[in-house]
């Protein structure tokens, strides 16, 4: 019942194009205003015009339609079209996505981007369309950060014996061993209250989650680490990718670079504009410390870190071709 009354809601919202050939409905779960959603609505946009109007997209935000954990099936019986979920929700099927979660293997942004871009990009989405789902591109949330209530952050000892909360990965659980702290799965719905109360002493995330979910409030200490990734895989139903002819399919792939383009301008965007509302935060509060890492400091977590990778050279898992690859990405 209440998935019905999403999508007589959603239904009002969705525009439609008269006289379209194809219908493409885009699913995600965030609102409009987010990276993520601008790009959406660049890409509605974009196709309705490199298409001259045969494709009609509808685009259904926050989870009007269906949440990240049931989209991929969604997608595969072509019940929508398109759909952007994070990379943690393709861990039973293309593990090799958590090539993203190991932390320092990207230089900066414009390293990540040569890698989503090339070769590793291209290996990535292939295992994806081998289990019957088309991935068009990567879209970014941004870089995660480190805090902590209980000791800045600033050389790997510092972290040990300390509580990190981490979501369902294997990686992620690996990295914060490797520095002597103790990773505590956990949703992340809890994380905010998980810090009030001192279950947890820290956390890692991008500054979009830290603002929005006000876990800078419970916090004493923020370390600007850029260690890890959080990001998103644009995918497509086969079933309504094989119905398009080449020109539609060319148009699709021409949108979607196009929009990549865009969300990558939001998401720093917003990445900026969320950390310096931080940052305002705690020169006005003095209730949180800011800590920079210099090049010796963010060498010294890297090399902390890094053996953990050939735990994961497995094909298995994420397979030493793609680690190796992204690390020589020039």
């Amino acid at each position: 019942m209440k998935l019905l009354k999403g999508i007589v809601a959603a239904s009002v919202l969705a525009t439609s194009i008269l006289g379209a050939d194809y219908t493409l409905k885009f699913s995600h779960v965030v609102s409009d205003n987010t990276p993520k959603g601008k790009a959406a609505r660049y890409f509605e946009k974009r196709l309705e015009e490199l298409s001259k109007g045969a494709i009609d997209v509808q685009v259904y935000p926050s989870s009007q339609l269906y949440g990240d954990k049931a989209v991929l099936k969604a997608i595969r019986m072509d019940s929508v079209q398109m759909a952007c979920p994070s990379f943690s929700k393709f861990g039973k099927i293309v593990p090799q996505l958590a090539l993203f979660d190991l932390p320092f293997l990207f230089k900066d942004i414009n390293h990540l981007h040569r890698v989503q871009d090339g070769e590793v990009g291209a290996k990535l989405k292939a295992m994806v369309a081998k289990k019957g789902i088309v991935a068009l591109d990567f879209w970014d949330n941004h870089f995660k950060q480190l805090s902590s209530s209980k000791k800045a952050l600033i050389h790997p000892n510092d972290a040990k014996g300390q509580k990190f909360r981490i979501m369902s990965s294997k990686v992620l659980e690996a990295q914060f061993k490797a520095v002597g702290a103790n990773p505590q799965m956990m949703p992340f719905s809890e994380v905010y209250s998980g810090l009030q109360q001192g279950v947890i002493d820290g956390q890692e995330n991008t500054n979009s989650n830290i603002y929005t979910k006000k876990f800078y409030e419970v916090q004493t200490d923020l370390t600007v680490t850029n260690h890890g990734y959080l990001g998103y895989l644009v995918v497509m139903s086969k079933k309504f990718w094989n119905k398009l002819p080449a020109n539609l399919q060319a148009n699709v792939k021409q949108a979607m670079k196009d929009a990549t383009a865009q969300e990558r301008i939001y998401a720093e965007d917003l990445n900026t504009k969320q950390f310096n509302l931080i940052k305002e935060y705690a020169k006005k509060t003095g209730k949180l410390k800011i800590h920079t890492l210099n090049k010796s400091q963010i060498q010294a977590w890297r090399d902390a870190v890094s053996p953990i990778y050939s735990k994961f050279y497995s094909n298995k898992k994420i397979g030493k071709d793609l680690i190796i690859g992204a690390q020589n990405t020039k």
